[in-house]
């Protein structure tokens, strides 16, 4: 059983100034990353001790109907308890918070890591979570939600809850690192210094390996990547993680070389592909269903969390097994991202029906472009379609799609 609450919590943000309240999703017995079992059946009791009403947002976790929020599952009055089954049928890193209702409240909120480990073993020395979020502050401290007017506030950054974190090395160890995008609104770029960079899975789902572009990688708001890094560092030398928000790189972790000896004394040799999870090997483009689907103008279908109803018809219905390609149009000045419930897509290729080596259910459609995406509805039920433009105060906005 995990129980989750939603309560007032802390982020340290400013050295020797108090700790920043903020609105966090704790376990009992505290924040570390959530890690479970490909095959569990993960019972979840929810309980909310905040002072407005929240739905929980499961990143990642197909297939679920029961636990879609706003529809399967109401938002959750404050001082009220739910409880849902959730099985995980896949291994990955994902990522579950209540930033649906969010918006122009009276505290920011965070997010938690869910880890689902392999059945299979994963030939990695080290599993590591770096979850990076992102603070507006007034100059008094406190700090105000998104949704809302930054002006007068100063951005910060975390990792893990902190400033900063330091990840001891040894030479020729190797990491899986899993970085998690939790900021509110930003496209972040993640790079390790000094460091091959592979990237073995992205939004929870196995990927055929490849090396970061430039070794950095690219995650929008609420993306997740896997990545295995071969430490290279002698005792004592560092390496920086430098977060890039669109403004600036800077560092914001670092990893540091430990003084223990090597772990072995060579590199060990390209890593396999993780465990699949058994997603298709082929989507039947030329019999899917296509959905023209503008993620904004006007008048436009999108609407804020608080008006949502399922009693407006939906954006398509599928029949379950067909494939589904997307036209994502954005017509706006601002990179639109779009995130997908209930099913992994994949990006197709822009000059043919072509697709990407991996899975994804979250993607930023830069101004004026159209991506297309496809998916095959293998999951009967009713599942939510999000898209919120790239700057702080803007809403973010529903549509939902049934499969059946």
């Amino acid at each position: 059983m995990l129980a989750l609450r939603a309560k007032a919590g802390a982020v340290s943000l400013r050295p020797g100034q108090p700790a920043t309240p903020i609105s966090s999703l704790v376990t009992t017995p505290g924040y570390a990353p959530l890690r479970l079992k490909r095959g569990d059946a993960l019972e979840v009791q929810l309980e909310n001790e905040t002072a407005a009403p929240i739905a929980l947002n499961l990143h990642g976790i197909d297939g679920v109907p029961a636990s879609e929020p706003l529809l399967a599952r109401a938002p959750l009055a404050a001082n009220a308890k739910d409880s849902f089954t959730i099985p995980l049928r896949h291994a990955g890193t994902f990522m579950c918070d209540v930033k649906l209702f969010n918006d122009g409240q009276a505290l920011p909120s965070s997010g938690r890591a869910l880890i689902v480990g392999e059945s299979e073993m994963v030939a990695v020395d080290r599993d590591e979570v770096l979850l990076f979020e992102d603070w507006r502050l007034r100059p008094d401290g406190t700090a105000i939600a998104p949704g809302s007017d930054p002006g007068g506030t100063t951005p910060f950054r975390s990792v893990n809850g902190q400033l900063t974190s330091e990840i001891l090395t040894r030479l020729h160890e190797r990491l899986r690192l899993r970085l998690i995008n939790g900021f509110q609104r930003s496209v972040i770029a993640v790079k390790i210094e000094n460091h091959d960079v592979q990237v073995m899975a992205l939004d929870g789902q196995p990927a055929e390996p490849f090396p970061a572009r430039n070794g950095a990688v690219v995650l929008a708001p609420g993306a997740r990547a896997d990545v295995f890094i071969d430490a290279t560092l002698p005792a004592g030398a560092v390496a920086s993680v430098l977060l890039h928000d669109g403004t600036e790189a800077r560092p914001i972790a670092r990893l540091v070389g430990s003084k223990e000896p090597p772990l072995r004394t060579a590199q060990l040799v390209a890593a396999p592909a993780l465990p699949s999870n058994a997603l298709p090997a082929q989507l039947d483009l030329k019999g899917a269903m296509r959905v023209d689907l503008p993620l904004n103008g006007t008048p436009s279908s999108w609407v804020v969390p608080e008006t949502f109803s399922a009693s407006v018809p939906p954006a398509f219905h599928a029949k379950a097994g067909r494939s589904v390609v997307l036209t994502l149009t954005n017509r706006a000045a601002t990179a639109t991202i779009f995130h997908l419930h209930g099913h992994h897509f994949r990006l197709l290729d822009r000059l043919d029906d072509g697709w990407k080596p991996f899975w994804l259910d979250t993607l930023g459609v830069e101004p004026g472009q159209t991506q297309l995406i496809a998916f095959a509805a293998d999951y009967s039920g009713r599942w939510l379609m999000e898209a919120t433009a790239t700057y702080w105060a803007a809403p973010r906005r529903l549509q939902w799609y049934s499969v059946g």
